[in-house]
């Protein structure tokens, strides 16, 4: 009789562990959970792709009315990292809510098995990154991309405005030649607005205002109030893409004479004492030596 039961708790727990992988691996692999969720070239955190099982599980309480002011304030942010169609603001900080209940799982954990502090140390790394960290971290590198890639757009425009075409003709030619990027995509969707019969003023100021990318909020309000004082465009353009590329290398020249007061705290505490004792290790151990013999 207790083998019995022994080998059918050993098929459960069989079962049940097949059935974690096989929803671990379609996780990974990056197979949609939900239909309304829309197909994306864009990273997933691992963590994330495993907790969306259980967003139904927090879903009432992510979408009640005492979180809404959190959904608004989200909602922004979402859009300037360009996830704005991978999650909805509600399901974000349910992912969030859940990444803090597995902070507590965590701590719980170490309680019970008297590791505290490194438990402790583990689910505020997790907690800390995964609950903002990250969505800061895709934001401020999706607006690098933008600015990086800003002044090549305006120049292409440029050449393209000056040999007689309009800008929408312009913008639809350099975006089927470019590979897509941060850039690409904002201006893609732009684009796809103004085809749709949208004002090309409007489409424009509404990408400024999802992005909210300083040196693009800059150009397009400068191509806005060009088009309705009746400024040359060509001009414009090229003007600003100047003032884009300036700004650029000054932004690099920055980064470079930062990167010399970086590397001192490396250099003074990992190098220096490493170069110290190589060098005078072995003089030291010949005084030693001298004082002992004498």
């Amino acid at each position: 009789m207790d083998m019995i039961i022994q080998l059918a708790a050993a098929f459960s727990a069989g079962a049940a562990v097949t059935c974690l992988s096989l929803c671990i691996l379609r996780l990974l692999s990056g197979v949609e959970l939900e239909r309304k969720r829309a197909e994306t070239d864009l990273p997933v955190p691992v963590l994330f792709r495993l907790l969306m099982p259980f967003l139904p599980l927090v879903r009432s309480t992510s979408e009640s009315e005492g979180l809404a002011s959190w959904r608004r304030s989200v909602a922004p942010k979402l859009l300037m990292a360009g996830y704005g169609e991978v999650f909805t603001p509600g399901d974000f900080i349910g992912l969030k809510l859940l990444v803090y209940l597995l902070g507590l799982v965590i701590l719980l954990i170490g309680a019970l098995s008297g590791r505290v502090l490194i438990c402790l140390c583990m689910a505020a790394l997790v907690v800390t990154f995964y609950s903002s960290m990250w969505l800061s971290m895709r934001i401020k590198a999706r607006h690098l991309s933008i600015m990086k890639a800003l002044p090549n757009v305006l120049d292409l425009l440029t050449l393209s405005v000056e040999s007689g075409r309009d800008i929408v003709s312009a913008l639809r030619d350099i975006l089927a030649r470019r590979r897509m990027d941060p850039l690409g995509e904002e201006l893609t969707r732009a684009f796809r607005q103004m085809q749709l019969g949208r004002k090309r003023a409007d489409a424009l100021r509404d990408m400024a205002q999802r992005v909210r990318q300083p040196d693009l909020t800059t150009t397009v309000n400068a191509i806005v109030q060009a088009e309705e004082l009746g400024v040359s465009i060509v001009q414009l353009l090229r003007v600003q893409g100047d003032m884009q590329r300036n700004k650029r290398f000054s932004l690099a020249e920055k980064l470079a004479n930062e990167a010399a007061v970086k590397i001192i705290f490396p250099v003074v505490f990992c190098i220096l004492p490493s170069v110290l004792i190589v060098i005078f290790g072995p003089l030291a151990l010949q005084v030693l030596q001298m004082f002992r013999v004498g």
